[in-house]
């Protein structure tokens, strides 16, 4: 059973819920965000329709770089198509770009890689290995 206010998750002095209840339970109200997919041929000139598919839906200074970055290191890999989906929550922006098949490890560890985790909050191998992702906090 799950909920805010289940008998054993009460303050015993004063009946009370603890105020951690909700979030150790999973009832939090998760963050509303949007989320957007679209497939890119592997081509060189698509790069710039990346950053402007990005730059057309979230307002952050860097989510187009990073955005091309990411597409650019998928391509790199010899891809025959890049799928780049962009995700918000909250503060958060995800941007995700993912080929078809595990990607060489110089993918992760390029010069474009620096440009991402220079300007990403955080970033990483997708855990089928066939994409990148960062995320951006958007309190800049």
């Amino acid at each position: 059973m799950t909920g805010a206010n289940h008998p054993d998750n009460l303050d015993t002095d004063k009946r009370y819920p603890y105020p951690e209840t909700s979030e150790i339970r999973g009832t939090v109200m998760p963050e509303s965000g949007h989320s957007w997919q679209k497939p890119f041929k592997a081509e060189p000139i698509e790069a710039r329709h990346v950053r402007l598919w990005v730059a057309g839906r979230v307002r952050h200074p860097d989510a187009p770089t990073v955005a091309s970055e990411l597409y650019v290191a998928i391509l790199s890999s010899g891809a025959p198509a890049v799928e780049m989906t962009l995700s918000t929550a909250g503060p958060r922006i995800r941007i995700t770009a993912l080929g078809p098949d595990p990607l060489p490890l110089l993918c992760s560890h390029g010069p474009g890689w620096q440009i991402i985790t220079g300007l990403a909050t955080s970033s990483g191998l997708t855990t089928d290995e066939c994409g990148l992702w960062a995320q951006l906090g958007t309190s800049r």
